[in-house]
């Protein structure tokens, strides 16, 4: 082997290995897992799991703060949204006609919470919530009678409307949707919401651009087939720029086209141009701050600087979720009760 030749193949190596860890973890005082995760600032923060299991920090993800949900210990609080310091929403993912599809809301810190929705109907299971603004929010079960089950809420989570099933297309085969992390289910500015798909014969996106009234919805190329694979995640940078990623979770480290980008708003999708990373990606989020998008699930954290086109692996630690702040400061949350603060740093990507 030349020289140049050594000295490319040891560069090729260094690119491939995970950097130093991004992520530190906080003590644990639980073991339940985490999927539900919401910023409000770059010290507050609430994250949700198992056995109706809450957590709130409010120094930036180095401590966190049990909470306990009446009621709610045989759920499993897959998504949360907080509407303020003080102020959440957190729904039950799970058969709604074993009593699992419910929604919470508390609005003094998680000392007391108030059960605000509730249902029986076969075939619900609610998958994310996500909130435009403190009043304006949408919760998204998997489909009913083949269409989603979506609700909307204008008064902060009090109460919910079922979004007619006529203003939704019909949904594929198998196709639903992967209560993974929450985000799942994305929203935009002050009407756009975007929903990624898995399950059935293709991965898709639908798009709504005025609060869940009315829907479209389109292909992607990510790696779908199967019920364990397809979109687990989508978030957006602006109201055009997105990012899909998934995979297959029975398969955590597949090779595969694990991440699509759009430029016009979820019209079209593209394959990323890569390089990607071999792994199933359960959580986005988009770190303005930093202009990356940063993907995490089993096999560890990948950042992209570059819209979503490529990626590169941060961190090993297995997490579901992550969120950033608008100014920075980042969270994750898994399985064992890992609760972590992000300490990789910033470097802007492009």
């Amino acid at each position: 082997m030349t020289v140049r030749s050594l000295a490319l193949a040891l560069a090729l190596a260094a690119a491939a290995r995970p950097a130093a860890a991004q992520w530190t973890l906080a003590p644990a005082a639980t073991r339940a897992e985490f999927r539900g995760l919401s910023v409000v600032n770059d010290t507050v923060a609430w994250a949700s799991g198992t056995h109706g299991t809450v957590a709130r920090t409010t120094d930036g993800g180095a401590a966190w703060t049990l909470l306990a949900v009446p009621g709610a210990d045989s759920l499993d609080l897959r998504s949360i949204v907080a509407l303020g310091p003080g102020v959440a929403v957190a729904a039950a993912a799970g058969p709604a006609e074993r009593g699992q599809g419910r929604i919470f809301r508390t609005g003094d810190g998680g000392r007391s919470w108030t059960q605000v929705y509730a249902t029986r109907d076969s075939g619900v299971f609610f998958d994310a919530l996500a909130f435009w603004d403190a009043r304006h929010g949408i919760a998204q079960s998997d489909p009913v009678g083949g269409t989603f089950f979506l609700l909307t809420t204008d008064d902060g989570g009090r109460t919910w409307t079922r979004v007619p099933p006529a203003a939704i297309p019909p949904t594929l085969p198998g196709e639903a949707a992967f209560a993974a992390s929450g985000t799942c289910l994305a929203v935009w500015g002050t009407r756009d919401v975007w929903i990624g798909t898995g399950g059935g014969p293709r991965a898709r996106v639908f798009h709504s651009s005025d609060r869940g009234r009315h829907w479209s919805v389109s292909d992607t190329p990510v790696h779908a087939g199967s019920p364990a694979s397809g979109i687990f995640a989508v978030a957006f940078r602006d109201a055009r720029h997105g990012v899909a990623v998934g995979g297959d979770y029975s398969r955590p480290r597949l090779p595969s086209v694990n991440a699509a980008v759009t430029d016009d708003g979820g019209a079209t999708w593209h394959a990323a141009r890569g390089p990607l990373v071999s792994a199933y990606l359960s959580g986005l989020a988009w770190d303005a701050a930093a202009r990356r998008f940063v993907a995490v699930g089993l096999a560890g954290t990948a950042v992209s600087g570059d819209g979503g086109e490529s990626w590169t692996m941060a961190d090993t630690l297995p997490l579901n979720a992550a969120r950033f702040a608008p100014g920075g400061a980042g969270v994750a949350a898994g399985p064992r009760g890992r609760l972590a603060r992000w300490t990789g740093g910033g470097g802007r990507g492009r």
